[in-house]
């Protein structure tokens, strides 16, 4: 295509992709392979391109759709590049059809989100009679707890913490399922009035544990608010629970680099080894 936006060469990959035999189309605007809807700002993004030209990929972040001779339209991926002649300025355009790529992304997404309904129904319904079992366990233990012979008390131990373990994984699938599917807008939260609200939900935990929880000055971020808490929770959580002999030491804390807030969780407990 040169500089004024008219084809000037094509390969046989174009005349089968568009529909068209190439006398149709060499001589021809360029957009006569746009859709409709995208040709009102075409001449602006392609003065844009030639006030700065670079190889670069067109529409990054869009999608983008090509028009064939039938009318029809097709997902499209452009690879722009500019070539600099005697003749004066051109763009090679490499355009590829995506169709086949797209379908499989509509199927990945429409398979992602049958996936998080029936990890929430899953987990939902598995809820009651898994509760079932672990009181029941529960009760058997302290009924029988050394009326019996020892492996019955192992036994029960293992049957109770097995439920328990169990309950715990469905509930962490159910809060998993919930992210991509109850996710809300983004609004400006408070993150140090977040942060006292995780301090009193672990309070009982902090206790027990003598840790020491410290919480520097936070900044106002724009957040889904009960995700954000249960972010923090977790990772104080974790810190308060895989700690050494010292009792934990937790600290909280922001800070302002290159426009973005950088917040940090620190503990003096066990770590993860570099391997």
């Amino acid at each position: 295509v040169d500089a004024s936006g008219t084809i000037r060469l094509v390969n046989r990959r174009i005349e089968e992709l568009f529909g068209y035999p190439r006398d149709e189309l060499i001589g021809r605007g360029v957009d006569v392979l746009l859709p409709d809807d995208a040709r009102e700002r075409h001449p602006e993004l392609v003065a844009s391109y030639l006030a700065a030209p670079e190889s670069r990929p067109m529409g990054a972040g869009r999608e983008l759709f090509g028009r064939r001779k039938d009318g029809s339209v097709v997902p499209i991926e452009i690879g722009l590049s500019p070539i600099d002649i005697d003749a004066g300025q051109f763009t090679l355009a490499a355009i590829h059809d995506i169709t086949e790529r797209s379908r499989r992304d509509q199927e990945l997404r429409r398979s992602n989100a049958d996936l998080e309904r029936f990890a929430y129904v899953a987990s939902h319904d598995l809820q009651e009679p898994l509760r079932m079992v672990a009181n029941y366990t529960e009760l058997l233990g302290q009924r029988y707890r050394g009326r019996l012979d020892e492996k019955a008390d192992k036994y029960i131990h293992y049957a109770t913490d097995g439920a328990k373990r169990m309950q715990q994984l469905i509930l962490d699938l159910l809060a998993y399922s919930r992210v991509g599917a109850e996710g809300k807008p983004m609004v400006p939260v408070d993150v140090g009035i977040v942060m006292e609200r995780v301090r009193r939900s672990l309070g009982p935990t902090i206790d027990e544990h003598h840790a020491t929880l410290t919480i520097g000055p936070l900044p106002t971020v724009r957040a889904d608010p009960g995700q954000l808490e249960q972010l923090l929770q977790n990772l104080v959580g974790n810190a308060i629970k895989f700690h050494g002999d010292a009792p934990p030491v937790v600290e909280v804390s922001a800070v302002l680099e290159r426009g973005r807030w950088c917040f940090a969780v620190r503990d003096n407990g066990i770590g993860i080894a570099a391997e």
